[in-house]
């Protein structure tokens, strides 16, 4: 069945919809100033909204989108509740550090129960119950669910909310080769979705964060109000987040050992001043930082012209939580603050990026003691390494790995694939036999995208001025047909008559029949900005036409009602 005729024309003397010339508070995008203007959305609270009629028809039209390529791709639509007992996330180890943290409450029976911000642990429970064998696998399933999080700051319209649509798809295999054809398949599903929002994204290595798993992917549209960060290859080859982006970093001869020598460095507790003082290069000289990682301090040693990645710092020692140690902190291992040094301190757990190996040799590095630092330290001969990572953070102009330059871009997150492997089975009990009868854990996959993040994302990479241009495919209407003088009965006619036979072969029209200004009836056209929009007038109708504005080609063409007709015979919807 066509999206669009499922959804049906309407009449705006019987429809729900309301336009606003004042922009919503607190506005940080254009899509939550655009989605407010057209009465797409009534905010309830903070980071928590309700969609109104125009605005849920192109929710519609992207959840019947994602279910129909879902289908597709064979997988299976189930619905799960958004209430679960905290027992499951006990099981999976995530009740306390799921970031946000869970919104809990307790029922009349004191059972602790938490509104899903995600199902992992529902769907790993559903699968335990009612799987044995490896003939029970391979399969995937969906739902379009909604889920609730404790955003800390939301902001930016939908792009960021507390209480969102999501739909999530969970893969369950016997093996890492059945594992990696659901995640092909889910990437293949996920690209046809986007192709028909008519949504051009980037697919970029990711970090797993709070889902977890051993590798993720994110899809990325590129837009100038994206607040995430991706680096890119010249030669489009690589591309990653910044929070999972490794570079080809730079490598020096290493020099001759020199002797160990302590100087004075007043009023240097900070790289550039250090850097000014003595007249050496950033990569002369070896950033310390320590770091709170749970309840255990770490110190993090990197070469200073590179800065520090704290996702990779985070992921390496499994922390959940994890922020830079305050001077107290320091003060209480005897640690000086702005001089703090690798060099024979023993109560500290030192782990050192990769850089540190690649030269120049004979560093500059904090001494522990007030405004002194060393120079000529040699890494072989002083430093005791024993955990050497890349902990560095990308940036612009770095080289990848195959050596081409590193582009940054800003874009927003429409969809994320993650493969969970048996981090979730193993914990839950969720196993099959296999063929010898032994058995073992399922492997999983999970497969997201946030609906009105991605009706968002549609409109920042499509808005100009004041008007939103969603494509046709999740347009809430496909034409809107104005009818300029309501009282002509010649007018409301043959305005009744394309309405009719238009809707007929499958366009979804919003018909202004509205007794109104027909200053109000255009702005209110603009703003909504349709694929299409039909005038019927007197004047026009005096000489037999009726004007047809096409928006993506931004041209205005004066038709017969036959030729009207014909036109949108062979536009495909």
């Amino acid at each position: 069945m066509n999206i669009n005729s499922f959804l049906g024309s309407k009449k705006l003397s019987n429809f729900f919809w309301k336009t606003y010339r004042e922009d919503p508070q607190n506005i940080e995008t254009e899509s939550h100033r655009l989605l407010h203007r057209s009465g797409f959305i009534s905010q309830v609270s903070s980071g928590i909204f309700s969609f109104l009629p125009i605005g849920w028809r192109s929710i519609e039209k992207i959840k019947n989108i994602i279910r129909d390529e879902m289908n597709n791709s064979g997988a299976l639509e189930i619905n799960m509740p958004v209430v679960q007992p905290s027992d499951l996330w006990s099981k999976s180890g995530r009740i306390d550090t799921f970031i946000p943290p869970l919104a809990k409450f307790s029922d009349r029976r004191d059972n602790e129960l938490i509104i899903a911000p995600t199902h992992e642990e529902t769907v790993t429970d559903m699968v335990a119950k009612n799987v044995s064998s490896y003939r029970d696998l391979p399969f995937i399933l969906y739902q379009i669910q909604t889920k609730y999080r404790e955003e800390p700051r939301p902001r930016a319209g939908l792009l960021r909310v507390r209480e969102f649509e999501m739909k999530d798809a969970y893969s369950f295999d016997v093996d890492e080769e059945g594992l990696d054809i659901s995640y092909k398949k889910m990437i293949d599903a996920y690209n046809n979705i986007f192709r028909r929002c008519s949504t051009d994204v980037v697919i970029v290595d990711a970090d797993s964060g709070a889902i977890g798993g051993k590798e993720s992917n994110e899809f990325i549209m590129l837009a100038e109000s994206g607040e995430d960060v991706i680096l890119l290859s010249e030669d489009k080859k690589y591309a990653a987040n910044s929070e999972k982006a490794v570079f080809l970093k730079n490598e020096y001869n290493s020099e001759k050992d020199e002797k160990l020598e302590l100087i004075d460095t007043p009023d240097c507790k900070n790289i550039d001043n250090l850097e000014k003082l003595l007249s050496v290069d950033k990569k002369n000289i070896l950033k310390t930082i320590i770091y709170k990682s749970d309840d255990e301090l770490i110190g993090c040693v990197i070469r200073a012209d590179y800065s520090l990645n704290e996702t990779k710092i985070r992921n390496y020692l499994n922390s959940t939580h994890l922020s830079l140690a305050s001077d107290k902190d320091l003060i209480d291992k005897n640690l000086i603050p702005g001089y703090i040094s690798p060099i024979n301190i023993e109560n500290i757990r030192f782990i050192f990026d990769d850089s540190v190996k690649l030269g120049p040799n004979n560093f500059i590095v904090g001494a522990n003691i007030f405004e002194k630092h060393y120079k000529g330290l040699s890494v072989n001969r002083d430093l005791n390494i024993n955990e050497i990572l890349d902990i560095a953070e990308a940036e612009e102009g770095h080289k990848s790995k195959d050596g081409s330059k590193l582009i940054a871009k800003r874009g927003i997150e429409v969809g994320h694939v993650f493969k969970l492997g048996d981090s979730y089975t193993s914990k839950m009990g969720a196993k099959f036999s296999d063929k010898d009868g032994k058995y073992k854990d399922i492997l999983m996959g999970c497969y997201g995208i946030g609906v009105g993040r991605l009706l968002a994302a549609c409109i920042e990479a499509n808005k100009s001025d004041n008007a939103m241009n969603l494509p046709i495919s999740i347009s809430p209407f496909s034409i809107y047909l104005m009818a300029l003088q309501t009282k002509d009965d010649e007018v409301m006619k043959i305005s009744d008559q394309i309405f009719q036979k238009l809707s007929s072969i499958g366009f979804d029209l919003l018909f202004d029949d509205r007794d109104i200004q027909t200053g109000v009836k255009f702005n209110d056209s603009d703003l909504l900005s349709l694929p299409f929009r039909i005038v019927v007038s007197k004047r026009n109708l005096d000489n037999g036409v009726l004007e047809l504005y096409d928006r993506d080609n931004d041209e205005t063409l004066t038709l017969t009602q036959d030729q009207i007709l014909e036109f949108f015979k062979n536009i495909k919807i």
